[in-house]
């Protein structure tokens, strides 16, 4: 007991060193870098996987997203990468930027507020990446 190291802190340094003898341009590693793997849906792929082309009486794309937003919202809003893509395929689908503020901010009812305002601003950034690329 007289070593001073937190036992959390020495397993993250050696998962990190492990990770880096492995292949050391994990070292520089970024989620956000990762997520540009994960191209935006098509409106027609969203609409004919999950909206209604199989099941004409069901919910559309725009709808199943915007609950999908809600939901990671309410979690938390920890899930950066899955609610920068969710917004990101949400604006393909037609969903307004009033839509995704309005969902995001219904889930603090759930949620909580610290939650709706980080899923704002993650919502927010993601919006004005769309626009810095000209869509």
């Amino acid at each position: 007991m007289s070593d001073p190291t937190n036992p959390f802190e020495a397993m993250m340094k050696a998962g990190q060193d492990f990770a880096k003898s492995l292949n050391p341009d994990l070292e520089s590693f970024s989620p956000k870098g990762f997520e540009d793997l994960f191209p935006t849906m098509p409106k027609e792929f969203m609409e004919t996987f999950m909206g209604k082309t199989f099941n004409p009486e069901g919910l559309d794309a725009k709808t199943r997203l915007l609950l999908t937003l809600m939901g990671l919202t309410i979690a938390g809003a920890t899930a950066e990468s899955q609610i920068r893509l969710t917004v990101r395929n949400l604006r393909v689908a037609g969903a307004t930027k009033q839509e995704i503020a309005e969902t995001i901010a219904q889930a603090a009812m759930f949620g909580g507020v610290p939650a709706m305002t980080k899923a704002m601003e993650i919502a927010t950034a993601a919006m004005a990446d769309e626009e810095d690329e000209g869509k």
